[in-house]
C-alpha cells in the first residue's frame, strides 16, 4: 500500500507538466491557481483510484468527498474570476525579473514546486488511504466541525468579494463588509482552518501524526509567503489600505479596532 505515495508524487508530475504545456501556450502562468484546488482531488482520488486494495472505509470516503467539495469550489471560484483579467500581477513579476531564464525557472519554481506543495499537504489523506485506521471517532468529528469552519470562511469570504466587485460602484474600493471587517484575510484564514480539520480527521490513521506537515506547510505559505505577504505588499503605503489594515486583523477574524486616524474613502485592492 506505500506505492500510495509513489501513485500521487506520479500523478502529480503528469499533472503539473500538462499544466506547464497550458501554461507555456497562453503564455499565462497563473492558470496554476486554477489547478490548484482540483490538483488535491487528481492526486488523492487518483491514487485511491490506482491503490492495490480500494478502500470504503469511512475515514477513507469522508476526507475524499471533503477533498472533492473544496477543490472543485476553488477550482471554479478562481476560474470564474480568472476570465478576461490575463496573467496575475505575481506571474507578470516572475516573467519580467527572470526574462532569458523563464522557461526553466516556471517549470521549477512554479509548477514543480507546487505540485510538490500539494503532495506535502496531501499527507493526511494519503496516509489514511495506506491504512485508515480503526472506526470514526471524536477527532473525527472535530476535524470534520473545523473543516466546515474553515470552508464556511473560505466560501462565504470568496463570494463576499464576488459580489462587492459586481457593483460598478464599488470600482476602486475595499471590501470592509462581512467577513472582511472581521479579517483583512477571511478565505486565508478558513483555508488554514480547513487543513487542520482533514488533519485532525487524518489522526485516525496509525501514521496519522506525520500528517502534521499539511496544516503547517499551509499556514506558513499563507503568512509567510506566496499568501498574505505578496498580496499586502501591493498595497503597501497606500491610505486608504493602512486604514483598514490598522483597525483590522490580518488573519485571525476579530471585531474592528478603534482608528485613531480618520477613515479616508476605500480602494480596491484585489
Amino acid at each position: 500500500m506505500t506505492e500510495i505515495f509513489s501513485d500521487a508524487a506520479f500523478i502529480l508530475l503528469v499533472y503539473m507538466v500538462c499544466m506547464f504545456v497550458i501554461g507555456l501556450k497562453a503564455r499565462d502562468n497563473s492558470l496554476i491557481d486554477i489547478a490548484y484546488g482540483p490538483a488535491f482531488i487528481a492526486a488523492c482520488w487518483g491514487a485511491w483510484l490506482l491503490g492495490p486494495e480500494t478502500s470504503r472505509h469511512p475515514r477513507t470516503m469522508l476526507l475524499l468527498i471533503l477533498i472533492g467539495l473544496w477543490g472543485l469550489r476553488l477550482g471554479l471560484h478562481i476560474g470564474l474570476r480568472h476570465r478576461g483579467r490575463g496573467e496575475d500581477f505575481r506571474y507578470r513579476k516572475f516573467r519580467q525579473d527572470w526574462g532569458n531564464t523563464m522557461f526553466w525557472r516556471s517549470f521549477l519554481q512554479i509548477y514543480m514546486l507546487q505540485g510538490a506543495v500539494v503532495w506535502l499537504v496531501s499527507l493526511p489523506v494519503l496516509l489514511v488511504l495506506v491504512n485508515p485506521g480503526d472506526m470514526l471517532g471524536w477527532t473525527d468529528l472535530l476535524g470534520f466541525l473545523l473543516f466546515t469552519l474553515g470552508f464556511f470562511f473560505e466560501a462565504v469570504s470568496d463570494w463576499q468579494l464576488v459580489l462587492f466587485k459586481r457593483h460598478p460602484a464599488n470600482r476602486g474600493r475595499i471590501i470592509t463588509q462581512g467577513l472582511w471587517r472581521l479579517s483583512r484575510h477571511p478565505n486565508y484564514f478558513g483555508e488554514a482552518i480547513l487543513w487542520w480539520g482533514i488533519f485532525l480527521i487524518g489522526l485516525g490513521s496509525p501514521a496519522g501524526i506525520f500528517g502534521l506537515i499539511s496544516p503547517l506547510t499551509i499556514n506558513f505559505l499563507l503568512l509567510k509567503v506566496s499568501g498574505i505577504p505578496m498580496l499586502e505588499e501591493k498595497y503597501r503605503g497606500n491610505p486608504e489600505f493602512e486604514a483598514y489594515k490598522a483597525r483590522t486583523n490580518a488573519f485571525f477574524p476579530w471585531f474592528p479596532r478603534r482608528s485613531q486616524q480618520p477613515t479616508a474613502r476605500d480602494s480596491e485592492r484585489k
